[in-house]
């Protein structure tokens, strides 16, 4: 396995100090901020495990309370808030220094058959036909500032090819929609619950800034202040982290200073195997 993936997957792993208490590693991927990606992935991977192996986790609702500290470690406190026939429910409670930076409430279920419908998957092109963020990143290397070209240039876990090329440096109206293939970049192992926070991880990634394509800004735009709310993730149908998923993205609303976004996962099949759903702050602030 590629070192880069080998970490990400040590990242999420965690050190537990006991029965539902974990320690968590930050990563500094150059924003200044903890990745909120990061601390979703940990938080979902120390639920599911207080959860027996029989039972994945089917839906989870966090909220970004505070900015974390990338130089610190995060423990993640869990709470068994019940253990039923059927479904098993975690709370998850992510503190740096005292206090809370995240919580999240996680749902978990066995295989159970039941009616089965879906939304159809767009036709886009093969994720063979595109290029990666990263081969885009390459080609206007010398364009970008030192900082964000550190960024733009470093080995990266997850390969994004997206279909529609944004240019956050230079950004233009849109409409709000983005469409991206995701996909680890090593085989991974047969573990579906390292699958599940793996995604939750990088559901994280190109997704706010879809709100902002209507107003032809970007984080990168000066005066832009923009961080995630809140975040839910409904696991609909087994699926591989190691083969390509199609992430199709759309806004349907801002306004308050926060911008809504929604996210579906489908498989090369065309299985809708987990949605997705965050508000955020897109604030532009005056100058004074």
């Amino acid at each position: 396995m590629q070192p880069v993936l080998a970490s990400l997957i040590d990242l999420l792993a965690l050190e537990r100090l006991d029965r539902d208490l974990f320690r968590g590693r930050s990563q500094d991927l150059g924003w200044g901020a903890i990745f909120g990606g990061q601390v979703l992935g940990q938080a979902v991977s120390a639920a599911a495990q207080t959860v027996t192996a029989d039972r994945a986790v089917h839906s989870i609702h966090g909220y970004f309370m505070r900015a974390g500290d990338v130089r610190r470690p995060i423990l993640y406190q869990v709470d068994r808030l019940r253990d039923g026939a059927s479904f098993t429910t975690r709370r998850v409670t992510a503190v740096q220094e005292g206090e809370a930076i995240f919580s999240l409430e996680a749902s978990f279920q066995g295989a159970e058959d039941g009616f089965d419908h879906q939304d159809a998957m767009p036709e886009v092109p093969a994720p063979e036909a595109l290029k990666s963020e990263h081969e885009l990143a390459q080609a206007i290397a010398d364009k970008l500032p030192p900082m964000l070209r550190t960024i733009a240039l470093a080995d990266r876990p997850i390969e994004i090819r997206p279909v529609e090329i944004r240019d956050p440096l230079r950004p233009r109206v849109a409409p709000p929609s983005r469409r991206m293939w995701y996909r680890a970049i090593d085989a991974l192992p047969d573990d579906p619950a390292l699958h599940r926070y793996l995604l939750a991880y990088a559901s994280d990634f190109a997704f706010l800034g879809t709100a902002m394509d209507p107003h032809g800004t970007s984080w990168l735009q000066p005066g832009m202040q923009v961080a995630s709310l809140d975040h839910a993730m409904w696991f609909h149908r087994p699926f591989r982290f190691d083969d390509w998923l199609l992430y199709v993205v759309d806004s349907p609303s801002a306004s308050g200073g926060r911008g809504l976004v929604r996210g579906q996962f489908f498989d090369r099949a065309g299985r809708l195997v987990a949605s997705a759903a965050q508000e955020g702050l897109i604030r532009k602030r005056q100058p004074r």
